[in-house]
């Protein structure tokens, strides 16, 4: 799903008509979903990376929350070290990257998602999938949706 977007430059009462993808940050728990299972709605979404529907958007403390995870429960998975860093460093090629200049610490329920919602607000996101929801109450005030992975996809028309 591409977002429409209407900007109207006053100064020349000019109308532009841009399509913008959706912007997203994914949760450290709906990659490891995608690395746990293939028939999931994560593992859709990661593999929809770098598509046309939406864009994901990341900082270094989130990158290195995928990897120090994402390595801790690939031996359960049957996946290496290589394999994870070979994912990671193709999300790191399709993402956009921010530099976290102000933290708002703590303001989640779960002060542990908080870097979630600073990348989120630095990168002007629509979405930050995950699935804990209820973490993120709040995120709201800030123009952020909190959705599933499920529900996501039913919004960009990737599920019924």
């Amino acid at each position: 799903m591409v977002q429409e977007k209407i900007r109207v430059d006053n100064a020349d009462s000019i109308t532009y008509n841009t399509n913008v993808p959706l912007q997203i940050v994914i949760d450290t728990n709906v990659l490891i979903s995608a690395l746990r299972s293939r028939r999931g709605a994560s593992f859709r979404i990661l593999s929809r990376l770098g598509g046309q529907d939406f864009e994901i958007n990341v900082s270094v403390p989130l990158v290195l929350e995928y990897e120090d995870a994402a390595k801790r429960v690939a031996p359960e998975f049957g996946l290496t070290h290589d394999e994870i860093d070979d994912i990671l460093d193709y999300v790191c090629r399709v993402a956009h990257h921010h530099k976290i200049h102000f933290l708002w610490r703590p303001y989640l329920k779960d002060p542990g998602d908080d870097h979630l919602l600073e990348v989120a607000v630095e990168a002007r996101c629509d979405f930050i999938v995950t699935h804990n929801t209820r973490h993120f109450a709040g995120a709201e005030r800030f123009g952020v949706r909190v959705v599933s992975p499920q529900e996501f996809l039913r919004l960009v028309g990737a599920l019924p």
